[in-house]
């Protein structure tokens, strides 16, 4: 497993080697050992998977505390553009984000903290989504901010006019108006303590 440092380093990529041969393939998409080396102790309580077609995007979404969520995000069909928003005030990448694009082909994953927006949009015909998170959903605390907003500049790769999204994502709030996380109570090493 292949680990790489986004530009922003809480946010990491995880490229699995990939074994094939004209029977198939098999790859580890997972391990608890690999996962704490580089982010640290982690307890994945919920898996969610979703079906898309081209140009839907969901996002970018987060949950408020105490119901934050960390997720570990992955495609298992398909292709799309994985973003994560640093929302952590204080932080030196409040407001920047990470773009990422994941496909099952590469089987690669984007690992996204608290404290971060996130949100993806197909990029081919279907796309397949699965992700683990740290934290059960909890629709009383599910909130987002707009996908669209001019502030955080995120190159979403197809034209506007062919991005599909729910009434709910086209009524978030701009980032003006989000209330952040203090980067002090989400700084990773606080979060996910290494293990020795």
């Amino acid at each position: 497993m292949r680990v790489i440092t986004s530009s922003i380093p809480d946010v990491l990529i995880f490229e699995p080697e990939v074994l094939g041969d004209d029977r198939g393939y098999f790859f580890e998409s997972f391990r608890q050992d690999i996962f704490e080396q580089h982010v640290g102790r982690v307890t994945f309580v919920q898996d969610n998977e979703s079906k898309s077609g081209y140009g839907v995007l969901r996002g970018l979404h987060f949950q408020k505390p105490p119901f934050t969520q960390s997720k570990l995000v992955r495609v298992v069909y398909g292709s799309v553009l994985d973003v994560a928003v640093d929302i952590r005030l204080g932080s030196p990448w409040y407001g920047r984000h990470v773009a990422c694009v994941l496909d099952a082909e590469r089987k690669n994953m984007l690992w996204v903290p608290k404290g971060f927006a996130h949100g993806f949009l197909v990029l081919t015909p279907e796309a397949v989504f699965s992700y683990k998170c740290d934290n059960y959903y909890m629709p009383s605390h599910d909130t987002g901010l707009l996908w669209n907003d001019k502030a955080l500049a995120i190159e979403w790769q197809l034209p506007e006019n062919s991005i599909k999204v729910s009434v709910k994502d086209a009524n978030q709030p701009p980032f003006s108006d989000v209330e952040s996380f203090r980067y002090d109570d989400f700084r990773q090493e606080k979060l996910y303590p290494r293990t020795a």
